[in-house]
């Protein structure tokens, strides 16, 4: 019979029990990269499509004449994740504004929150 020393002294299967110890945190790390990514990214697809609107609506008579015409180009011109995106223009204040907005959901493995985004864009 083996003393209970020779156990603790025994390096067979140590490999397989740091791995299982070392897979959970690692996976949630990379999880929880790639949903702070696509959020970050949704964030700037926001803010690139509110900023090509505010443009459009204080350039382009032809296209964006309106507030809600300024409205629809920003929602095209948005191309990041599902986040449902809205946008509102006004042409008041520092000149033609476009506001956007959307809730991106983020769900990392052990993190599940309601993130709102919110752009804006000015063009005098």
């Amino acid at each position: 019979m083996r003393r209970l020393t020779e156990y603790w002294k025994g390096q067979r299967g140590s490999g397989a029990a740091e791995f299982a110890i070392v897979l959970i945190p690692f996976t949630m790390a990379v999880f929880g990269i790639i949903h702070m990514s696509m959020l970050f990214y949704a964030n700037q697809a926001l803010q690139y499509a509110a900023e090509a609107g505010a443009r459009c609506y204080s350039v382009d008579a032809t296209n964006c004449s309106t507030a809600s015409n300024a409205q629809t180009y920003a929602s095209n011109r948005y191309k990041g994740p599902t986040i449902g995106a809205s946008f509102t223009a006004t042409a008041t204040g520092c000149g033609h504004t476009v506001v956007g907005t959307g809730t991106y959901q983020l769900d990392a493995v052990l993190v599940h929150r309601a993130v709102a985004l919110r752009a804006a864009a000015c063009y005098p």
